[in-house]
């Protein structure tokens, strides 16, 4: 291998580069190139990461013998030192030889940070920009701030690439680096991102606010840095290459957030009906972030979950009469006057699949629980005509529950002289696979329904279905509030069944991941903790628009620590 410059043809640059770049990394050269080997055909763009081979200089041939093989590739070199969150120990004359040599080896773009940059000589990093494209990166691992002055010495070096990665520690963060993207991008082919869980966002719509792409891992658990996703989620679950100025936006909030199955489930719907939207996943520490966050992107729609569904009825500009009596929203849509408007769909997830079997007015009907699922319950159900019962581990939270809704508290030993049409779980219990709130005897109903959805079966659907009675799983359940959401959002029918299939595969995928101990099953006693859901909303009544102004008009019937290491 030789440097002369002479005898060097540099690979050509590609006119347009993909959407995504894909991370490769390994202990050794033959596993990294091992892992280009399994994705290059799927994603051509690849980012070597050599600094994490305790040699690299030793991994150049075999990375070389792998571009020569695979001339459709387009890759990165990146060798970054520990003191700028890398994992090279060497030096920076040791860094930059590493960084030529694998331009001469077939990279077509190296990635120098600006830290390294400023050290160097100019006539160093001109030498460098002979060989090969120069990505020159900067990278905050704490926090996302004052963009445009961080910008201001990156432009003092003459660089293909402008890459600037931070680290989003708000939603809002996000707005600030898409402001910053859309200001920039017109005058500089720039990389930006925020790293993080809270900086999904920017991974997914960097590219539509100007990113000329965005980093990803090869494949789940290969993240090279906190938020990143995976290369084939980007692609099948979030349609990146589809993602464009006029893509809506729309997401689910909540803290957390990680284990939400809405984004597969949403997503698969806006795929099935060709809409050009996409659905990401919002871990929001503060109401107040969310709201700025819904605002400054802008987001289109926002399903709302624990622990924000009280609190943001004092944001909302208006919301349904039923959502206010509940008092809590999981639906929140934009309107074009930019005014927030909220909807409550559990109570569709519930009515919804106990209409497809009985009618619900004059149906004896048991909620065990007092919390928000069972407060969508009770109203929803009451406004069908049904007489509803209530049954809660704290008397007084049931008996509340009942004189606001119209109902009836009862007591655990009432179940041996009841009977009902449908009895209701209505809380967490039975998670996990692991417990149920009552006991075989005591279920004395023609419909068994579960809101709990993992597992797909829990013991009280198990113990039902023994006893022969009809059941409702938590996923129907789940599906219909999503689906209702889904009509809200876009005016259309939702394919309700694809959205049932992504679920259903994605708890499968899960379950089928997780240990297969034994858990022990127990008959468990009825809610702990009486429902936040209690808190008045007025706040709300007093800023609400007339509920004719609203928007839509419903379609008919539905971690790792952060560390420095990259992008």
């Amino acid at each position: 291998m030789t440097s002369d410059s002479s005898t060097y043809l540099p690979r050509p640059f590609p006119q347009r580069l993909p959407r995504v770049c894909v991370v490769i990394f390994g202990s050794n050269p033959q596993e990294m190139v091992e892992k280009a080997e399994a994705i290059a055909h799927d994603n051509p763009f690849l980012e070597f990461r050599l600094d994490y081979l305790s040699n690299p200089l030793q991994g150049l041939p075999k990375l070389k013998a792998f571009l020569s093989q695979h001339t459709y590739v387009q890759a990165i070199a990146t060798c970054r030192r520990v003191a700028n969150g890398g994992k090279f120990k060497g030096s920076l004359a040791a860094q930059l030889e590493v960084l030529t040599k694998a331009a001469e080896a077939g990279c077509q773009y190296v990635d120098l940070d600006l830290q390294s940059a400023q050290a160097l000589k100019a006539a160093e990093i001109q030498k460098l920009k002979t060989k090969a494209g120069l990505v020159l990166s900067y990278h905050d691992f704490r926090s996302t701030k004052k963009l445009n002055e961080t910008f201001e010495p990156m432009k003092v070096f003459p660089a293909d690439i402008y890459k600037v990665v931070t680290t989003a520690t708000s939603l809002s963060d996000n707005v600030v680096m898409m402001r910053f993207l859309e200001e920039q991008s017109s005058q500089h082919s720039l990389v930006g991102l925020c790293m993080g869980e809270q900086g999904i966002i920017s991974r997914v719509i960097g590219v539509r606010a100007g990113s000329v792409f965005t980093f990803a891992a090869a494949t789940p658990g290969e993240e090279t840095a906190p938020g990143q996703i995976a290369a084939k989620t980007l692609r099948d679950v979030y349609r990146i290459d589809q993602v464009d100025a006029a893509t809506k936006i729309y997401g689910v909030a909540g803290d957390p957030i990680q284990h939400s199955l809405s984004p597969a489930m949403m997503n698969a719907a806006f795929r099935r009906e060709n809409l050009n939207s996409v659905y990401l996943p919002l871990h929001a520490k503060k109401i107040e972030d969310l709201v700025s966050c819904i605002h400054g992107i802008p987001l289109h729609g926002v399903s709302i979950t624990m622990p924000y569904k009280e609190a943001i009825l004092e944001h909302l500009d208006n919301c349904e009469p039923l959502c206010q009596r509940i008092g809590a929203c999981n639906t929140v849509i934009r309107g074009q006057d930019g005014k927030l408007y909220g909807f409550n769909t559990d109570v569709a997830g519930v009515v919804r699949p106990i209409e497809q079997r009985i009618h619900p007015k004059g149906a004896k009907i048991l909620v065990l629980g007092a919390g928000g699922a069972a407060r969508a319950a009770v109203f929803g159900l009451k406004e069908r005509g049904a007489e509803v019962f209530i049954l809660n581990r704290t008397p007084a939270t049931a008996q509340k529950l009942a004189r606001q809704a119209q109902a009836k508290a009862i007591k655990r030993d009432d179940l041996k002289k009841m009977s009902f049409d449908v009895i209701i779980n209505a809380t967490p219990v039975g998670m996990g696979g692991n417990g149920s709130l009552l006991n075989e005897k005591e279920l004395n109903a023609r419909l068994v329904m579960d809101m709990v959805y993992n597992p797909v079966e829990t013991r009280l659907l198990r113990m039902a279905r023994e006893k022969g009675l009809a059941v409702i799983s938590g996923v129907e359940m789940f599906v219909q509030q999503g689906a209702r959401q889904f009509e809200i959002w876009t005016g259309k029918p939702a394919p309700i069944a694809e959205m049932q299939y992504v679920v259903v595969s994605e708890l499968k995928a899960r379950q089928a991941a997780e240990p297969t101990e034994e858990r022990p099953v127990h008959v468990a006693p009825v809610e702990k903790k009486p429902a936040p859901a209690e808190k008045k909303v007025a706040p709300v009544e007093k800023k609400a628009a007339p509920a004719k102004k609203a928007p839509v008009k419903p379609a008919p019937a539905k971690k790792k620590a952060v560390s420095k290491k990259g992008k």
